[in-house]
């Protein structure tokens, strides 16, 4: 074999050796100040260790690559053919880790790639634009992928670990254990219909007043509708159904047309929908972040929950 080869060897095997039990950066870095410094004494002060746990690391080192690394001879000491070699190595191994280190550090100062972000067509038109436009602006480097779907499909998909991120209507109860939420927005909701409708302007109602008429509900699962259901179930109320849908833009529609009352967001209220009012019911959605428990969020899923007001409530 020529000399060469037998360097090359030594460079590879020295590289695995590197990955090897009872190998580490730390007694690399020591192997090295010992041969930059020329002192196992010397390399200790900069080290801030003894000079006997200096001399152990090397000579564990040696013990690993099965070649003798330094000559020590009398007080000085001499690299092998080995030592020199090894020392390329491990230069340029400490190198590579100092970079590893600084390309993590660096993650955290600037967000980019793709963000798949999951969100209900109620948040995404009526709740998000304001903060993405910031979030956009901030973070230009970040492709966003905005993807809209039903608030219980999106907390599925990412309990699952399909999505990282969801911004919708939170669970009301039966929490998925694997799922954090952070509340953003309380959504209050208010019972609804058209302004010449039957129901508009009437005072004192009751929940019993809505049996006499048709409903334009909520899609069956959704937390929306749970909650009316709920917030009627003590009054004993049966409900007439016109027809179900998961939209609550569809359902303001249908209402403003005078198709039958329904449940929607306060803030939705406008010249062609009226609140019925109820004193005797009371009814609250929340509006927030889903993320996986125990998952680690990319950098720009993190910059994206740190913009958003509110705070962890499970």
């Amino acid at each position: 074999m020529s000399g060469d080869q037998d360097c090359d060897t030594l460079s590879i095997t020295c590289n695995q050796a590197c990955w090897n039990a009872g190998m580490d950066f730390i007694t690399l870095t020591t192997f090295v100040a010992v041969a930059e410094r020329g002192s196992f004494s010397l390399a200790a002060e900069d080290l801030f260790t003894t000079q006997p746990a200096v001399s152990k690391r090397v000579a564990t080192l040696e013990r690993d690559l099965g070649v003798r690394l330094i000559d020590r001879l009398g007080r000085g000491l001499r690299l092998t053919e080995a030592g020199d070699t090894f020392l390329a190595s491990a230069r340029a191994l400490l190198a590579d880790a100092e970079r590893a280190r600084e390309a993590v550090r660096s993650l955290s100062e600037h967000p980019s790639g793709r963000l798949r972000l999951a969100t209900s067509h109620h948040v995404g038109i009526h709740r998000l634009p304001p903060i993405l436009r910031i979030f956009v602006a901030t973070h230009p480097a970040v492709e966003l992928d905005l993807v809209f779907m039903d608030s219980e499909q999106a907390c599925s998909a990412v309990a699952d670990g399909a999505l990282e991120l969801a911004i919708v209507t939170l669970p009301d109860d039966g929490l998925d254990p694997r799922l954090d939420t952070r509340l953003v927005w309380p959504d209050p909701l208010v019972l609804v219909c058209a302004a010449d409708h039957p129901l508009a302007g009437r005072a004192g109602l009751t929940p019993a007043a809505l049996a006499d008429h048709r409903a334009v509900l909520p899609g069956r699962g959704t937390v929306t509708r749970r909650i009316l259901l709920d917030a009627l179930a003590p009054h004993d109320v049966p409900i007439i159904t016109a027809l179900e849908t998961n939209y609550l833009e569809t359902i303001k529609m249908m209402v403003s047309v005078g198709l039958g009352w329904s449940v929607l967001p306060s803030h939705m209220l406008d010249d062609s929908v009226v609140e019925v009012p109820m004193r005797s019911l009371s009814m609250m959605r929340r509006l927030g972040a889903v993320t996986r428990r125990g998952r680690t969020l990319g950098r720009a899923a993190r910059a994206l929950v740190a913009a958003l007001p509110g705070e962890k409530v499970r």
